[in-house]
C-alpha cells in the first residue's frame, strides 16, 4: 500500500527515490530520524473538546468506567434523548475503539490539554465566525460544505481529529515529504520536508499548507493557508488563511504515536490552545471510503433550490 501511494500520490516528490523496490528498501534510503509510517487510528470516546459531564482532563479508572459503560452498546457514541423517534442512534455504525484516550498511561477526557477546561477559546468574532460558516447556501453548489459534497475531510487537515466514523490515517515518509492518507474520502495531506519545504507558499486549500522539519526523534509541522469553508466537528474548529497550527509527531512505541498540536489565530481565537493524541496502530488494512450523499443528494438539493425560486417568481407575478 505504501509503495503504491508514493507512486500515485507524490511522484516526483520522491526526488530520485526507486519507489517501485519495495518497502523495506525505500525505508532504507529514507533519511529521518524515526520511522512514523504505518496505518494509525484516531477511534476513541474522547473527543476534542470535553463533555459538560467531565470536569478533570485525566480520569481515574471509576471516573472511566461511569462515562464509557452506557456507551459500551453505541460505539461510544453518546446515549441518545428519549426523542429519538427515528431510532437513529442504534442504526448507525461508529467506529469509535473501546473506551477514552489513553496518553501517556493517563485516561483522557479530551484531547485539549490547555485552556484547563478543555474547550475552544473562541472570541466573539470567532463564534460569529463559525455561526455563519455552519449556515450553508443550497442554492449553489458552491454555497454547500466539502463534507457535504464529499470532497474534503476536514478531520484529516490541521490539527487533525478523530470522529465517529474513519478513523484511520496512513502515515508515508519519502525525504522530501510526509504524506497522511485519511481514510474519509481518502484525503491526502502533504508536509513538504528539506529542499521541498522551500517552495512557493501554496494558496488556501482543505487541508492547508504544511512544511516540516525534524528535531530530534520528533517531525515538527507548521501549517497556515487553511480554507475558510473547512470546519471540524459539527463546526467547533475553524481553520482558515490567518490561522497557524503547530503539529509534533512523536513515536513513543511500538503502538503509540503522541500527536500534539497548538492552533493559533488573534481573529478566532482569545488564545492559543493546545490539545495531545495518542494514535494507536489500526487493527487492519484501510479500504475506500465511499461517500455517496454527494452523488444522489446534490442534484435533490439544487433542484430544490430552483423550486423554491419558480415558486417565488409565479407568486411574484400575481
Amino acid at each position: 500500500m505504501a509503495g503504491v501511494l508514493r507512486r500515485a500520490v507524490l511522484g516526483g516528490l520522491a526526488a530520485g527515490a526507486s519507489l517501485g523496490a519495495g518497502a523495506g528498501a525505500a525505508r532504507a534510503r529514507v533519511p529521518r530520524p524515526a520511522d512514523l509510517e504505518g496505518v494509525w487510528t484516531l477511534g476513541t470516546y474522547t473527543d476534542l473538546e470535553r463533555p459538560p459531564a467531565l470536569h478533570a482532563l485525566v480520569l481515574t479508572p471509576a471516573e472511566a468506567e461511569a462515562y464509557e459503560a452506557p456507551r459500551r452498546r453505541l460505539g461510544g457514541m453518546p446515549v441518545p434523548n428519549a426523542d429519538d423517534v427515528l431510532g437513529q442512534a442504534e442504526t448507525e455504525r461508529s467506529e469509535r475503539g473501546d473506551g477514552l484516550a489513553r496518553v501517556r498511561g493517563q485516561i483522557r477526557s479530551s484531547w485539549i490539554v490547555d485552556p484547563p477546561d478543555g474547550r475552544i477559546p473562541f472570541t466573539a468574532e470567532g463564534l460569529a465566525a463559525v455561526a455563519r460558516a455552519r449556515t450553508e447556501q443550497f442554492a449553489n453548489p458552491e454555497g454547500l460544505s466539502g463534507t457535504t459534497r464529499c470532497l474534503a475531510n476536514a478531520a484529516a487537515g490541521a490539527p487533525m481529529s478523530g470522529g465517529p466514523d474513519a478513523n484511520l490515517f496512513q502515515l508515508v515518509q519519502t525525504p522530501d515529504a510526509v504524506v497522511i492518507v485519511s481514510e474519509k474520502y481518502h484525503e491526502v495531506r502533504i508536509i513538504r520536508m528539506g529542499a521541498a519545504a522551500r517552495g512557493p507558499v501554496q494558496p488556501p486549500q482543505w487541508t492547508g499548507d504544511g512544511v516540516g522539519h525534524w528535531e530530534g526523534a520528533s517531525l515538527v509541522a507548521e501549517t497556515r493557508g487553511g480554507h475558510p469553508g473547512a470546519i471540524l466537528r459539527g463546526g467547533r474548529l475553524m481553520a482558515v488563511e490567518t490561522s497557524r497550527v503547530t503539529e509534533r509527531f512523536t513515536r513513543t512505541a511500538r503502538d503509540e504515536l503522541i500527536y500534539e498540536f497548538t492552533v493559533e489565530d488573534p481573529v478566532l481565537y482569545a488564545r492559543a490552545w493546545r490539545g495531545e493524541m495518542a494514535l494507536r496502530p489500526a487493527p487492519g488494512r484501510m479500504f475506500e471510503f465511499a461517500c455517496h450523499e454527494g452523488n444522489y443528494s446534490l442534484p435533490g438539493i439544487l433542484a430544490g433550490a430552483r423550486l423554491e425560486e419558480r415558486e417565488a417568481a409565479a407568486k411574484g407575478g400575481k
